[in-house]
């Protein structure tokens, strides 16, 4: 992506920078909510790549969209990183880059950047739902709820990576006799290019497959869910009710159950738009939160972190208009979902 044109040389810029599982975006915009620059990178979650390596990459993210608008001054900048789960990972992160220009930004965890894309209301609720699952819930009174968001170690299931564990879990048993029949004992070797269950097995055992290779897996999950089988209807199910346990638990912990909260969905698993899964999440919540509403957030989530970003600046309201509409239409990145 390169820089947009029709800048003002010379004018002050806020810097965006949304991290997720499976790539990165930067954008830099003037205070007026004009877009002058963008960029893309890979992951930057320091779970994925260190967090040494995780502040490189954001920095040299950073370094590109300033060679592209020339030297400006900086009126804010905002980080908000997948990974980023802990007082201790955020402390880590902000040292890291404690020696670059922008050692002051705002560094916080991406869902921050999700619910701002999706809403604008002082009481809410975000769920991502992507390679790995979180939430936040903020109060106007200030109050945060979040979670550690480290797997299985704090109690958390789902995402592209559970999925896909699950899905071969499922396989095997399938293959040697321990569990029933069902379509994942093809379709997931056929997934990932091999030719049987014993073949993705050894090629995870002996590391020519990554561990990170199952999150592959997910739309094939839905694939098999939307062919009827039963075991991967019963996958599907099983994530729609931890995204929606997730919500409620924060709307109860926030005090927020009997108000019309925004509860605002995203991630590359709800982008699929699987309409199984949006439909029993959807049920769940008018079970346990009625007074909730669902949103799903289909642009990408740096349009939250440059909101985010000017408003820390105190751009007036008409720059944050100006930036949602120049970046709303980014889609956000999705599982594909066969026949949606």
């Amino acid at each position: 992506m390169g820089a947009v044109s029709g800048r003002s040389e010379g004018a002050p810029l806020v810097v965006a920078v949304d991290g997720g599982g499976s790539k990165t975006d930067a954008v830099a915009l003037e205070l007026d909510g004009t877009v002058v620059a963008e960029a893309r990178a890979g992951t930057s979650s320091p779970h994925a790549i260190g967090m040494d390596a995780a502040a490189e990459l954001v920095s040299g993210l950073i370094g590109t969209l300033l060679e592209r608008t020339g030297p400006r001054p900086l009126a804010a900048v905002n980080l908000y990183l997948s990974g980023l789960d802990l007082p201790a990972e955020l402390e880590e992160f902000r040292a890291e880059i404690a020696h670059t220009p922008w050692a002051g930004a705002t560094v916080e965890n991406d869902l921050f950047a999700l619910l701002r894309a999706g809403t604008g209301e002082p009481d809410a609720v975000a769920v991502v739902c992507g390679t790995g699952i979180n939430c936040i819930g903020v109060r106007s009174d200030g109050r945060v709820v979040r979670y550690p968001s480290l797997g299985t170690i704090s109690g958390d299931w789902g995402g592209g990576w559970h999925l896909g564990e699950r899905a071969l879990w499922y396989a095997a048993r399938a293959v040697d006799g321990r569990g029933g029949p069902t379509e994942l004992a093809d379709a997931v070797p056929a997934a990932l290019g091999l030719g049987s269950v014993q073949e993705v097995i050894e090629a995870l055992h002996f590391g020519r497959l990554p561990s990170s290779g199952l999150a592959r897996l997910a739309p094939t999950v839905f694939a098999c869910a939307r062919d009827g089988d039963a075991v991967a209807l019963g996958l599907v199910d099983e994530q729609a009710e931890e995204i929606a346990t997730m919500a409620i638990t924060t709307l109860r912990r926030l005090d927020l159950l009997d108000r019309p909260v925004p509860v605002v969905l995203g991630g590359g698993v709800i982008g699929g738009r699987d309409e199984r899964l949006l439909g029993t999440i959807e049920r769940l919540l008018a079970e346990g939160a009625p007074a909730a509403r669902m949103e799903l957030v289909t642009a990408a989530p740096i349009l939250g972190a440059a909101l985010l970003a000017l408003e820390s600046a105190g751009a007036d309201p008409s720059a944050v208009d100006a930036a949602r509409s120049a970046l709303e239409g980014r889609p956000a990145a999705v599982v594909p979902v066969p026949g949606a």
